[in-house]
């Protein structure tokens, strides 16, 4: 997992760490060191924690005058015993949502299990994005992480999309493709 890291090609757009309106504003980070497990496994140090010990999160990308944000994700996604969601929206996107970041991106291709609890907090979140004509899109969760997410039916709130060439998009032609086919599928 030591190998994993966050997607580098923004870096020179968009840095986490240099953006005041990030949580994870003047944060420092080693090459080298590495410290954060996710379970036995090193995770490369460039992943930010935000208060879960088994999920971990990178802001690629924010654009404030658009209103959205790429997040990437690593590790497992756990409701029933961690409360990841309700830690993701107190740490993360609820800072970006007061400062007006209402379309959420969330790549989800290293989310290696998820297992869900109650829906409460996905509601709320797609409540406060809906009522700004926002949405919220997880792109590649891989299947068996998809179980728990439909059962629950966690899809009606947070959009699973497949989009595996993401990587060949600017930031703002990926939202740009993702925001049209929101409008597409609304009108």
């Amino acid at each position: 997992m030591q190998d994993l890291e966050p997607y580098h090609r923004w870096r020179d757009m968009y840095t986490s760490e240099t953006d005041p309106k990030s949580p994870f504003y003047r944060r420092q980070y080693s090459e080298f060191e590495y410290t954060t497990k996710v379970y036995n496994y090193f995770i490369h140090p460039q992943w930010d924690d935000m208060g879960s010990r088994t999920l971990f999160v990178k802001i690629l990308f924010a654009n404030y005058r658009r209103h959205f944000a790429i997040i990437e994700m690593l590790g497992e996604w756990n409701d029933a015993i961690e409360n990841d969601i309700m830690t993701l929206r107190r740490q993360v996107t609820d800072t970006l949502f007061d400062a007006g970041i209402h379309k959420f991106i969330l790549i989800a291709e290293n989310v290696l299990n998820y297992h869900s609890s109650e829906r409460d907090y996905y509601e709320d979140w797609f409540e406060n994005v809906a009522d700004e004509e926002g949405w919220i899109i997880c792109l590649n969760m891989p299947e068996q992480s998809q179980h728990d997410f439909r059962k629950m039916k966690l899809n009606y709130y947070v959009e699973l999309k497949e989009l595996p060439e993401w990587r060949k998009y600017k930031p703002d032609l990926l939202f740009q493709l993702l925001d049209d086919e929101q409008k597409r599928r609304l009108a």
